[in-house]
């Protein structure tokens, strides 16, 4: 057995406009890290709109449709942008998070990556924002949930950008933890330690501008692995974006290909102990083409080996 893998070339179809950073190119980066790698790669499903609306209303998505352009771009938040290819795109995101959640509660995979943008992490209810249209990694929990009958899950959120959306997506939700490591103050400002969710399910460890992987190495064994621990989830699911490496344009935390290949090897340690090794990671960010390469190398390449 080995880590499951989803792309579609309709990933490509998110065109956004010339100079973001949300780009086309991060694809191909994201190719390279995983060349190489004895992974199984399938397509990623288009999403029934059924699932969407697990977490999202159903005017909200009439509203995507209704701006998504037929050429050029919409734009439906300060940094977020529809061209005619997006909203396949993010159904297609949404689709191979839920078949990961599939295959791997199911045990026909131990892990999955889902290699799709556009991202989902910052997308609220009713909001597109910060890059993204859906909650990709919430949807694929209420599909966990719901659709499998699972009681518990986690989720690592190691983005350095706090996950705004998911948080605010699951804030009513027990049968969650999500866990928040990100820069502060950065984009989008929330994320602080005091918000906890309706259960107390939810929780935030902000680092500093500059603190390195050594300070994300101590905040998590202190605070987000004990929690993880003592809820006993039955699945992870991560949103792995790669912006807090060193060399990435738009943060400042200093972290290196390294820190993600331990960070996700304490993860699939916590998989091992509570949930049969099964986990579920979807690309976020990263915007430093070779630093995302070189970090989607480090991350999948412990997915793979812990999948055996």
């Amino acid at each position: 057995m080995t880590t499951l893998c989803f792309r579609h070339s309709a990933f490509a179809g998110h065109v956004t406009p010339a100079g973001h950073p949300e780009q086309v190119a991060r694809l191909a980066a994201v190719d390279a890290g995983l060349a190489g790698l004895d992974l199984r790669f399938e397509d990623a499903p288009l999403a029934a709109d059924a699932e969407v609306l697990r977490c999202h209303p159903q005017a909200y998505l009439d509203r995507l449709r209704a701006a998504a352009p037929a050429s050029g771009f919409a734009q439906v938040d300060g940094d977020t942008y529809l061209s005619a290819g997006s909203l396949d795109a993010a159904f297609r995101a949404v689709g191979g998070a839920c078949a990961a959640v599939d295959a791997v509660v199911a045990g026909t995979a131990r892990n999955a990556f889902v290699a799709a943008r556009p991202p989902g992490h910052h997308a609220e209810t009713e909001t597109a924002m910060g890059f993204c249209l859906f909650g990709t990694v919430a949807i694929a929990a209420k599909r966990a949930l719901d659709h499998h009958g699972l009681s518990r899950l986690a989720i690592v959120d190691f983005d350095v950008h706090h996950g705004n959306g998911s948080q605010d997506l699951l804030w009513h939700e027990n049968r969650t933890l999500f866990c928040s490591s990100h820069q502060m103050p950065l984009y989008p400002g929330s994320g602080s330690p005091r918000e906890v969710g309706a259960h107390g399910q939810i929780v935030n460890l902000p680092l500093r501008d500059g603190s390195g992987g050594g300070s994300m190495r101590a905040g998590y064994e202190a605070v987000i692995f004990p929690r993880i621990a003592a809820f006993r989830p039955e699945l992870i699911l991560v949103s792995a974006g790669f912006d807090a490496h060193a060399d990435d344009p738009l943060a400042g935390l200093e972290w290196q290909a390294e820190d993600f290949a331990w960070l996700t090897h304490r993860i699939c340690d916590l998989a091992d102990t509570f949930c049969h090794g099964r986990v579920v990671s979807c690309l976020e960010g990263g915007y430093d083409l070779p630093a995302l390469t070189a970090s989607v190398a480090a991350h999948v390449g412990v997915l793979q080996e812990r999948s055996r």
